[in-house]
């Protein structure tokens, strides 16, 4: 496989994984704004919570090679989940960023499924 791709899936990765551990510091330290979007599109109040692990838990993934394509496959999940929330809600102001999120976990695993494929 092509080095250059495997140093993309890289930088990309950690790129996802930082995004990723920030929004589980976010969701579970949650603001009265975002609390309140979750109430919006009609989530329990303790949501954010599951939100925040699955987030941990890819960002967690996302760091090791061998591991990587779970976690950008589970940030994909995430992601699409986020997205449809807010498109589903007509919250088109949230819709952007999930999207575009999702679009780089999708790259992400394609990347690593080709680096893991070209190592064996």
């Amino acid at each position: 496989m092509n080095k250059s791709l495997s140093v993309i899936s890289l930088i990309l990765a950690w790129i996802l994984a930082a995004f990723f551990l920030f929004g589980a510091y976010g969701n579970t330290f949650i603001s009265e704004e975002n609390a309140a979007a979750y109430a919006a599109w009609g989530y329990p109040d303790w949501f954010h919570y599951i939100t925040a692990i699955l987030e941990l838990a890819t960002a967690l993934l996302l760091i090791r090679a061998v591991s990587r394509p779970f976690g950008a496959g589970l940030g994909a999940l995430v992601m699409a989940a986020a997205s449809l929330t807010t498109l589903v809600n007509a919250d088109y102001g949230h819709a952007v960023v999930p999207s575009v999120v999702l679009l780089v976990s999708l790259v992400v695993l394609g990347l690593s499924l080709r680096v893991r494929h070209a190592s064996i």
